[in-house]
């Protein structure tokens, strides 16, 4: 898989960890305990089998809508064969158009979760978390907003394991 995602700013890219630490330390399902180095908070604008486009390319159509404010929301819950706690990132034009361009310039087929109208951009706080510990993990975090910005675009090359920073 190929994925091109956002990296926060500082200040909240540090509530992001704030909220992964205070799960991980109720022993929950935590990213926190991802031990990988490319492991940092972050936004998947798209992910695909394959990216066709060059960083290069990529750099020069997107680099323009960096940096992006955006505010993360509430916490939820994905379904799956593992059950995803994230919070969401509001939606609103800027992003949307972040994310067509993203789209279109990576001349890439979208996975079904990244493509333009069924999109939910979302911030992963944990994976695999159990039903009948969703409670205590909403009881942990606040569910007010957090205003931040999107600094950074990167590639990850999850066959290779590496990260190519594009933007930022």
């Amino acid at each position: 898989m190929q994925a091109l995602e956002l990296l926060l700013d500082r200040a909240t890219d540090e509530a992001v960890r704030r909220d992964w630490e205070s799960l991980r330390r109720a022993g929950l399902p935590s990213q926190a305990n991802h031990q990988g180095e490319t492991n940092a908070p972050h936004i998947t604008l798209l992910a695909t089998a394959l990216l066709p486009a060059a960083d290069d390319e990529l750099r020069s159509a997107l680099s323009v809508l960096l940096p992006l404010h955006l505010t993360l929301g509430p916490v939820v819950t994905f379904p799956g064969r593992r059950l995803v706690l994230a919070r969401l990132v509001v939606l609103d034009d800027a992003l949307l158009d972040l994310h067509a361009a993203a789209v279109t310039a990576s001349e890439a087929v979208p996975s079904p979760l990244t493509e333009p109208g069924r999109w939910v951009p979302h911030v992963t706080l944990a994976r695999g978390l159990r039903p009948e510990d969703v409670g205590t993990a909403l009881s942990l975090l606040g569910q007010g907003a957090t205003d931040g910005t999107a600094v950074t675009l990167r590639r990850w090359d999850s066959d290779a394991r590496q990260v190519h920073h594009l933007v930022g």
